[in-house]
């Protein structure tokens, strides 16, 4: 009677044991396809968002005007995207850290504005800082005297941007050499730190003109932050490679700006420039504050020089230097 007993028992048992497995498997199998898939998710949400802000923290006088045109407010209906002016009061470019922080998390967060171009007169935000992925940065720069000339009689005698306004200095008719020679304030050498500073960021050190620690953090930050940075004596190639890095925003960028009348390829241009004496560009080039900023200069041409290098040959870009291969399931 008892193995009659036990052996229904003994097969019930087995068949719930088996029941139990396939169900254990199941679970498994369901949560690691929701693991697989929340990975999936996260990284789509991280790729959009990377690709969804764009800040170009453009420095005066280094044709910042003309670049923020053509790419930013001439493309932004096309390719259905936000071009945002981000205005600093009183004209600062470093942002204290309660700024930065509210910056950050507004743009972050406003759904409603992106993807977003953002384009201003600031220096460098590290938005990791406030626990946010940073957006992709871009910038240009511009040889350190040539953008001290261009700024000294800018404030002279204007620009062709808003003709008939009259600058801070209108009427004051003295040129950069005579200015260099009874060493005043406009041409103060100490007024070419302004692209390090800009990359560097908002410590207190980066401000301060000569200081070695700026002219590393700023290296440092170009390096790693800066998807691409150019320089204004290759205006049209910056903007052809952006097209290329980001077709998101700047598809057609380049066609466009080729087609542009020369009256908004120059957009801004200092209406009246004197070239400075051999003299007066010996001292200027003998001063460390201007050396320093040259190195920079250097540092981001040459950087920049090379990735074109790599990609371009024989009027126009390479094809892929790459293809899959192996691919499992």
């Amino acid at each position: 009677m008892s193995n009659r007993i036990d052996k229904p028992l003994i097969l019930l048992f087995v068949i719930s044991l088996i029941l139990l497995v396939f169900n254990l498997y199941g679970r498994m199998s369901q949560i690691e396809d929701n693991e697989k898939f929340r990975q999936i998710e996260m990284s789509e949400i991280l790729r959009k968002d990377f690709e969804q802000l764009v800040i170009y923290n453009r420095i005066p006088k280094t044709g910042s005007t003309t670049l923020t045109n053509a790419i930013g407010y001439d493309l932004c209906k096309i390719n259905n995207f936000y071009s945002i002016h981000l205005n600093m009061t009183k004209n600062r470019y470093m942002m204290n850290l309660i700024d930065q922080g509210t910056f950050v998390r507004n743009i972050s967060k406003w759904k409603d504005r992106l993807p977003a171009f953002y384009h201003g007169h600031v220096a460098f935000i590290d938005f990791t800082k406030f626990g946010y992925s940073n957006p992709i940065y871009i910038n240009m720069i511009r040889e350190p005297l040539d953008r001290l000339l261009s700024h000294y009689y800018f404030l002279r005698y204007g620009d062709n941007y808003r003709v008939g306004l009259k600058r801070s200095r209108a009427g004051n008719n003295e040129t950069f050499d005579d200015c260099i020679k009874r060493k005043g304030n406009d041409c103060d050498i100490k007024n070419i730190w302004l692209q390090i500073p800009y990359f560097c960021g908002s410590h207190s050190f980066c401000s301060e003109p000569g200081n070695n620690f700026a002219l590393k953090t700023a290296k440092k930050n170009f390096l790693n932050y800066y998807l691409i940075v150019g320089t204004t004596n290759k205006l049209e190639q910056l903007i052809e490679l952006l097209e290329y890095l980001v077709p998101r925003f700047f598809k057609g960028a380049y066609n466009h700006f080729k087609n542009l009348p020369p009256s908004k390829t120059h957009l801004r241009s200092t209406l009246k420039k004197i070239s400075p004496t051999e003299e007066t560009i010996n001292i200027v080039k003998e001063n460390k504050i201007y050396q320093m900023e040259k190195e920079f200069y250097d540092f981001v041409s040459y950087e920049f020089d090379k990735v074109w290098e790599k990609i371009f040959t024989k009027n126009s870009f390479l094809k892929n230097q790459y293809h899959y291969e192996k691919i499992k399931p």
